[in-house]
């Protein structure tokens, strides 16, 4: 369940950036994975592969850090396509 709470907060994030920035799509997503997350980058992948299919972020190339200095999820940055 909290994986996604997580994803779900995360693409609302990536929804309104790309919104605001009147975007056609989300090319690629970049996110740092605190200690608290428990999920690895190729988990975190899985998850966001499923939470963005059929949504403006579908397709996008995610890059997923580790770090002990974070707690939980952390959006580091979104490219846009205009």
């Amino acid at each position: 369940m909290h994986d996604q709470s997580v994803m779900n907060a995360l693409m609302a994030r990536i929804r309104a950036l790309a919104e605001a920035n009147r975007a056609r799509r989300v090319t690629a997503v970049r996110v740092r994975l605190g200690a608290l997350s428990h999920m690895s980058p190729a988990h975190f992948r899985e998850h966001f592969e499923q939470a963005a299919r059929g949504s403006i972020a579908e397709g996008a190339m995610v890059e997923a850090e580790e770090t002990q200095e974070l707690h939980d999820v952390f959006l580091v940055d979104v490219e846009l396509e205009m």
